[in-house]
């Protein structure tokens, strides 16, 4: 493995591309601490700490995640990533509605960057339009209990809000997208990891405290229940590596074609469905969802009713519990029935000359490709909804009683995100090893089975 790791560095182009997306990590999280003007960062930091009893109490954990904790701190880059991956969600759910961007997608890579293009712009505006209530926000003394977070309030902060916030969110888009050109694997998902792995020696730090290794009198964590804690954590990468993973082959057989002197196809292939089509994308829908009560809680203290609704929706609750699982199932196979459109791909079959073995081609097939994929959308769907409650769980004072910060590590959407792109960067690296005749990660593995 550690040979596998050294050709990254043998071979210049890789290398290159290596350091300049280390480099690009190096400037965002340095973007993070840039301060934007006229807020006073501690008084918002205090703030959050008030309304969040966990780092996921409330949207703005979510957003702070995303941002890699800026919008905390109150930085320029305190939106993060949040409107690019927004403009993303919507422009997918109206390449459905509207025919011009569905034949625009199927148009290749021309459509494809009039796609980018359309993203673009809808991020800038989806920017402007939160940053302008996130000054309107700022200003309110009331929703931060009398706390003055803007000295100097009016339209001179507002509009130097939207236009440092805006430019943060521009300038990580662009980030993102020169790693994609000249760096390795996904430049937005790799910023979003960064930004998820910046809480990590806060949690290690947490952890040693709850130790106290050197002062057993302090001890907070049995060490019975830490190295319980480890085999979970073990067993929870290896679970989300194998359902990121997984797949159902579906087995495809194309018909031969004879075209002059020459014959095509007859090959068979399969194809593959994914156990997780959907991503991370119904865990982000519903804890929008459910914890937005929580966050107009945190606005409106004095409210008795919202802050019912929040309490009965607070995260440990079997409300919560119930709802928050039941809102991942509809998500996933909402989002699933967007992204998959198994009579397209019937077609697409169809059209190649290829079918399913034992099913008729055109109207059989699709019915069985739906079929298909609404069980194993079932499957990917409780595995999310798994993840997305085990952290809430073993924080549980019932069961292991640890920081929310730490148990996060064990599942939800940190972890999801985390193991998905390190497994897409680590299969970018081994395919140019490979084309280069250096031997890689998985290469590696197979010649010690094979001895």
């Amino acid at each position: 493995m550690l040979k596998a790791y050294a050709n990254i560095f043998k071979i210049p182009d890789l290398r290159s591309k290596v350091l300049f997306t280390l480099l690009i990590i190096v400037i965002y999280r340095i973007g993070t601490y840039v301060p934007t003007p006229g807020i006073d960062g501690t008084a918002l930091a205090h703030f959050f700490a008030q309304i969040s009893r966990s780092p996921g109490g409330t949207l703005f954990g979510i957003m702070g995640m995303f941002s890699g904790g800026a919008l905390q701190k109150a930085t320029i880059f305190a939106l993060g990533i949040m409107p690019y991956i927004s403009a993303s969600i919507i422009l997918q759910l109206l390449t459905v509605v509207i025919p011009k961007l569905e034949q625009m997608a199927k148009e290749g890579e021309e459509g494809r960057k009039q796609i980018i293009q359309y993203t673009r712009y809808g991020t800038i505006i989806l920017a402007i339009i939160q940053t302008f209530f996130i000054s309107l926000w700022l200003e309110n003394p009331n929703a931060f209990q009398g706390t003055v977070i803007v000295p100097n309030p009016g339209w001179g902060f507002r509009l130097m809000t939207i236009l440092t916030l805006t430019t943060g969110t521009a300038f990580i888009m662009w980030l993102g997208e020169q790693i994609d050109q000249y760096g390795i694997g996904n430049g937005m998902s790799i910023i979003i990891t960064a930004g998820i792995i910046e809480s990590i020696p806060t949690a290690f730090w947490q952890t040693y405290l709850l130790l106290s290794p050197f002062d057993p009198a302090r001890q907070q964590l049995a060490w019975w229940k830490f190295a319980l804690m480890i085999a979970l954590f073990v067993g929870t990468v290896v679970g989300v590596i194998m359902i990121i993973q997984g797949q159902r082959k579906i087995p495809v057989q194309y018909a031969k074609q004879i075209r002059g002197h020459r014959m095509y196809g007859g090959q068979s292939t399969y194809l593959p469905l994914k156990v997780n089509q959907a991503g991370v994308i119904p865990i982000i829908f519903a804890q929008s969802v459910i914890l937005f009560p929580a966050t107009i809680a945190g606005f409106f203290p004095g409210s008795g009713a919202i802050n019912s609704v929040a309490h009965a929706l607070s995260p440990g609750s079997i409300t919560h519990s119930i709802i928050y699982a039941l809102l991942i199932l509809f998500f996933t196979f909402f989002y699933t029935a967007i992204t998959f459109n198994p009579v397209e791909v019937s077609e697409n079959l169809q059209k190649f000359g290829g079918f399913v073995p034992g099913i008729r081609p055109g109207k059989n097939t699709a019915e069985y490709l739906d079929y298909i994929m609404t069980r194993i959308a079932a499957s990917g769907a409780i595995f999310l909804a798994i993840i997305a409650l085990f952290p809430n769980v073993i924080s549980s004072p019932r069961v292991l009683n640890i920081p929310f910060l730490i148990a996060s590590f064990f599942g939800g959407t940190g972890l999801l995100i985390i193991v998905g792109v390190v497994l897409d960067t680590v299969k970018q690296i081994e395919s140019q090893l490979l084309m280069r005749h250096y031997e890689g990660f998985i290469k590696k593995g197979k010649l010690k089975a094979r001895r």
